[in-house]
């Protein structure tokens, strides 16, 4: 399988196999430690605070992705050209995968390994439709700088036995720099999610002797586009708050990509479910993050222009899950799900005045500048992750925490989205096979029965 070796760009070699690589072949016990224990950066956020305080910190620039204004990727190249997977998703007439954000851990493997225990769980399925076919991280991937030598311990070990790809959104931890230290920033961000494929697949230095290939994204924004859904991902930078796609230090071309995404959707007449995926939450409330509201604005402002909005937006940054509903002038709605207890440190979430928080309530009303935004439901107590299911009709967002245990498979939270008409909806859902179960016991009570079973026996004769 593997042809050659090259330069990791670490200074280790790297493996280049034929074909894309995405778990082991035998599933391993969960390890009780990191390889490489993760000390205390304790002494470089010292640091970062005071630079904060002098007004030193800003957004940082990004290498531009490959493949012009809007880069493009399909889950076609990501499976490695196989065409047949991509039909059979297409004959079951809809497609599951799974989200979640802020997974690296520095204490240790066990928050993490229970979320991907439970979202491996998930391929254990009666019915091959319902098997996810993907995972996109939200951000914040390898803490707390992303460097190279955590990679391994963060990503690699907890989705050793994840049996389908994994792409990324940069988080501001995958490119933030320790001042402490001399490091680019993003360069291990990119050497195992950007990989250029066109010799060969990669098994880069940081995955040890696990064998999963880095994955092909373009660059740090870029389109990906899957049966039924369309995913335009972000990269919102390295500030703590606010994110940012568009500023003085960071230029426009993430705004020109937003253009030209949804001037082709236009075009094309798209009418699959289009997401948006990003590290900082447009809304956040009660925690340690706030809203993203310049970067929101900004965004909106080209939906706004080009008369294209997405079903659902997708956020990490904020250690919990939290689900809002923004309703749109037009009667359209818009969940903003945040999904960022993937395995760092859960922060409980508090209200204004103190006390816990009781969901659904206002937390934006209508105005001139702003849509009504509702707080809808939220988990500041468990790790979990979304299980998102698309078909040419709905969009359904499913919140599981992995307390439930990896057999559970029923929801904690969810929330279903018509596609034409942009409104939530009950969810349709599929036939399991129960209903035929049904109709054969049914047929069976309504056959008549059998001559010798209704012919009386004879008393015997004393």
């Amino acid at each position: 399988m593997a042809t050659k070796r090259t330069n990791g760009g670490n200074g280790g070699p790297g493996r280049i196999l034929q074909t894309p690589a995405f778990a082991q072949p035998q599933p391993t016990p969960d390890p009780g430690t990191f390889k490489i224990k993760h000390p205390s950066d304790s002494a470089a956020y010292k640091k970062i605070d005071a630079l904060n305080k002098e007004h030193k910190l800003h957004a940082l620039p990004f290498p531009a992705p490959r493949g012009g204004v809007e880069p493009q990727l399909t889950l076609t190249e990501i499976f490695g050209g196989n065409t047949g997977a991509i039909d059979t998703i297409n004959g079951n007439g809809q497609i599951v995968f799974h989200a979640t954000g802020d997974c690296g851990s520095t204490r240790g493997p066990r928050t993490q390994n229970e979320v991907t225990d439970k979202m491996i769980g998930d391929f254990d399925e009666t019915e091959g439709m319902e098997v996810p076919q993907f995972a996109l991280l939200l951000g914040d991937i390898v803490y707390n700088f992303g460097e190279t030598e955590y990679y391994y311990d963060q990503f690699y070990e907890p989705y050793r036995d994840y049996q389908a790809p994994v792409l990324a959104a940069a988080g501001n931890h995958d490119g933030m720099i320790s001042p402490l230290q001399h490091a680019k920033s993003l360069d291990a961000f990119l050497r195992n999610f950007c990989s250029d494929a066109k010799n060969g697949y990669t098994v880069t230095p940081e995955a040890g002797g696990l064998t999963r290939t880095a994955q092909i994204q373009p660059g740090v924004f870029f389109t990906f586009d899957a049966p039924f859904v369309r995913i335009l991902v972000f990269y919102s930078n390295t500030l703590e708050d606010p994110g940012v796609i568009s500023d003085q230090y960071t230029g426009d071309s993430q705004i020109r990509y937003l253009q030209a995404a949804l001037k082709r959707i236009k075009r094309e007449k798209y009418d699959g479910a289009l997401l948006f995926a990003h590290h900082h939450p447009p809304y956040a409330i009660g925690g340690q993050h706030s809203s993203s509201t310049a970067m929101r604005r900004q965004m909106d402002a080209v939906c706004k222009d080009a008369g294209v909005w997405p079903h659902a937006v997708l956020a990490g940054h904020a250690h919990s899950y939290q689900r809002f509903t923004r309703l749109r002038p037009d009667g359209t709605e818009i969940p903003y799900i945040i999904c960022g207890n993937g395995g760092h440190n859960v922060q409980k979430l508090r209200a204004p005045r103190g006390g816990a928080l009781r969901t659904p309530q206002t937390i934006v009303t209508k105005s001139s500048e702003d849509d009504e935004v509702t707080f809808e439901n939220y988990d500041d107590q468990d790790y979990g992750y979304l299980r998102l299911i698309v078909d040419p009709r709905q969009l359904r967002i499913e919140y599981h925490p992995a307390s439930d245990g990896t057999a559970a498979k029923t929801p904690d939270d969810s929330v279903t989205i018509d596609l034409v008409s942009r409104k939530r909806t009950n969810y349709t859902p599929n036939n399991l096979g129960f209903t035929e179960d049904a109709s054969e016991v049914r047929q069976l009570m309504s056959e008549p029965e059998p001559q010798s079973s209704r012919t009386k026996k004879p008393r015997a004769r004393s």
